[in-house]
C-alpha cells in the first residue's frame, strides 16, 4: 500500500517513525554496544593482561561495596538528588519567568534577551569562578556589605523573614536553597528560556483577544491560556533540566576521577549505573506526573 492510500493517522506515525530514525540508528551503533560494555564492566574485575583487559567475575561486589564500604559515596549521590529536586524546579521556574518577561514588546528586547542568554556561553567560567574566593567579592560588592560592616540581606536573613511570617519550614528551606543556588540558576536557564520563549511566539495572539473582550486579566489569561498551552513544552523543558542536571555535580566527576584517576573502571561503572538508575525513575516520576496536566492544542 502507497503512502498516499494510508489513514493520516498512520501517515503521522510513519513520519515520526522516519523521523527518529537517525536517533535510533545512533543508539544501536553508538551508545547501545558501550552501555552494554559498562554493564559487563560493572560486574567484573577488570586487570591489565597481555592482550588487554582480563576480567574476573564479581557479580554485585562492586555494588555492595559502593553502599557498604565506599567512605563517600552515598552522601555525594544524596546531595546529588538533592541537587536535582531544588535546581529543576528553580530553573524551570525562573525560566518561565524571564521568558514571559521578554516576550513582551518594549524597547531593547533583543539586547535583553541576548543578557539572558550569555550565561550559557560563559557557563563554564561562572561556575569555576563561582567555587572561588572572587565570587564572595562579588557578592558582597553587589550587596553593599563590607568586611567592616554593612547592610547584606542574606539567605539567613530570608529564612528568618519567612519563618516569623508563619511561611512553613520545608517551603523556606527550599526558596534560600534556591537563593545560594541562584548563579547556577541563572547559568542553567539559558536554553530552557529559549525554548519557552519559543512557545510563547507560537500561542495564536486571538486567544488573548477573545479574552480580553471578555474582560480577562492578564493574571488569569497566564494561568487559563499561558501555562496550558505551553505545558507541552513544560514538560520537555523539565526533562531536558534533569538531562542536563545529570553531569553538573560532584558525583559525576567522581565517577570521571575514578575511572581516569584511580583507573578503577569497574567501580566506576557500577557508579555510573546506580546514578543513572536513579536519574532514571526520577524521569519516571516527574513526567508522569507532568503529563497528567499536559495540555494538548488541537
Amino acid at each position: 500500500m502507497k503512502l498516499g492510500n494510508l489513514p493520516l493517522r498512520h501517515k503521522k506515525a510513519a513520519l515520526g517513525m522516519l523521523f527518529v530514525t537517525p536517533w535510533l540508528l545512533g543508539f544501536i551503533f553508538l551508545f547501545l554496544v558501550p552501555l552494554i560494555q559498562s554493564f559487563l564492566y560493572s560486574m567484573n574485575d577488570l586487570k591489565l593482561g597481555k592482550n588487554g583487559f582480563d576480567t574476573d567475575f564479581q557479580g554485585l561486589g562492586f555494588y555492595r561495596e559502593l553502599f557498604l564500604s565506599h567512605p563517600t559515596f552515598n552522601r555525594t549521590l544524596v546531595e546529588a538528588i538533592s541537587d536535582i529536586v531544588i535546581n529543576v524546579p528553580s530553573i524551570t521556574i525562573f525560566s518561565l519567568f524571564v521568558a514571559t518577561l521578554i516576550n513582551q514588546k518594549f524597547r531593547g528586547r533583543v539586547f535583553a534577551r541576548a543578557i539572558f542568554f550569555l550565561p550559557v556561553l560563559l557557563a563554564a567560567p561562572v561556575l569555576s569562578l563561582e567555587s572561588s574566593a572572587e565570587m564572595a567579592s562579588i557578592a558582597t560588592s553587589v550587596t553593599g556589605a563590607s568586611d567592616e560592616g554593612g547592610f547584606a540581606f542574606t539567605s539567613f536573613e530570608l529564612e528568618r523573614l519567612l519563618l516569623e511570617s508563619g511561611v512553613s519550614s520545608i517551603i523556606v528551606e527550599y526558596i534560600t536553597g534556591s537563593v545560594d543556588r541562584i548563579y547556577e540558576v541563572i547559568s542553567s536557564s539559558g536554553v530552557q528560556i529559549l525554548i519557552f520563549l519559543a512557545a510563547l511566539q507560537s500561542i495564536s495572539p486571538s486567544l488573548y483577544e477573545a479574552a480580553k473582550i471578555e474582560g480577562t486579566t492578564g493574571y488569569e489569561a497566564f494561568w487559563k491560556i499561558t501555562l496550558p498551552m505551553i505545558s507541552p513544552i513544560l514538560l520537555t523543558n523539565v526533562v531536558y533540566t534533569v538531562v542536563d542536571a545529570y553531569s553538573r555535580n560532584e558525583l559525576s566527576e567522581m565517577i570521571r576521577d575514578t575511572a581516569f584517576q584511580n583507573l578503577n573502571f569497574s567501580l566506576s561503572a557500577a557508579m555510573a549505573w546506580v546514578y543513572f538508575l536513579v536519574v532514571t525513575l526520577i524521569l519516571v516520576v516527574t513526567t508522569s506526573l507532568i503529563s497528567r496536566k499536559v495540555f494538548y492544542y488541537d
